[in-house]
C-alpha cells in the first residue's frame, strides 16, 4: 500500500509538468507551422534578407548614379552640349534615377509578393511571427526544464517499502484456550454457589 501511494505521488507530481510540456509544444509547432505558411504564401523566405538585398540595387544604383554625375561634369567641362556625349550621358543619368525612384517605390507601395502585401506590412507580419515562434521556443525549453525538476524531486522523495519476513498461517490455534476457560469458569460459579448457599442456611437459621 505504502509502495502504492508512493507511486501515486510521484505520478501526480509530474503530471502538472508533463501538461505544461505538452502545451508548450503544441504552441512551438504551431508557430513554426505559421512561419512556414507566411513562407509559402509570399514565396519570400526571409523578408529580412530579401529587403537586404533590395538595399544593395539601391545602393549600387545611387553608387552608378554618382559616378554618371561625375562623368557628365567632367563632358560638360571638355564639349557643349550638342556633344552627343552629353545626351548619352545625361539618358543614363535619368535612367538610373528612374530605376531609383522605381525602386524605392516598390519597396514602399507596390505589392511585391503574391497575395498583394506590401513590403512594410510584410515585415511587420513576419516580425511578428518570429516574436511568437522565439516566445514558444522560450516557453517549451521552460517547460521542459520544470519537468526534467519535477521528476529529480520525484526520484529524491521515492521511499520504497520491503518485506523481510513473508507472514504464515499458524499450524494450531493457540487462542482461546479453551479448557482453562471451562475450568475458570466452573470454579466460579461453584464458589458463586457455595456463598448464595451459605447465606440461605444462614438465614433459615435465624428465621
Amino acid at each position: 500500500m505504502i509502495n502504492r501511494l508512493n507511486e501515486t505521488a510521484r505520478r501526480d507530481t509530474t503530471r502538472n509538468a508533463e501538461a505544461d510540456l505538452e502545451a508548450a509544444l503544441t504552441r512551438l509547432r504551431a508557430a513554426r507551422e505559421a512561419v512556414a505558411e507566411f513562407r509559402v504564401r509570399t514565396r519570400i523566405v526571409d523578408p529580412q534578407a530579401d529587403v537586404q538585398g533590395r538595399m544593395g540595387v539601391l545602393n549600387t544604383l545611387q553608387q552608378q548614379l554618382a559616378e554618371a554625375l561625375i562623368a557628365n561634369d567632367l563632358l560638360l567641362q571638355t564639349s557643349d552640349a550638342a556633344d552627343p556625349r552629353v545626351r548619352q550621358a545625361q539618358r543614363l543619368i535619368d535612367v538610373i534615377r528612374n530605376r531609383i525612384d522605381e525602386e524605392r517605390r516598390t519597396f514602399a507601395e507596390q505589392d511585391v509578393t503574391v497575395d498583394e502585401t506590401e513590403y512594410p506590412r510584410l515585415i511587420a507580419q513576419y516580425e511578428s511571427l518570429l516574436v511568437d515562434q522565439a516566445f514558444a521556443e522560450t516557453t517549451y525549453q521552460a517547460a521542459l526544464m520544470a519537468l526534467d525538476a519535477a521528476r529529480s524531486n520525484a526520484s529524491r522523495q521515492s521511499l520504497y517499502l520491503a518485506s523481510f519476513i513473508q507472514p504464515t498461517l499458524s499450524q494450531r490455534a493457540a487462542y482461546p484456550e479453551r479448557f482453562i476457560l471451562i475450568g475458570v469458569t466452573a470454579f466460579f460459579l461453584t464458589l458463586l454457589w457455595s456463598v448464595l448457599a451459605l447465606i440461605y442456611y444462614s438465614l433459615r437459621d435465624r428465621g
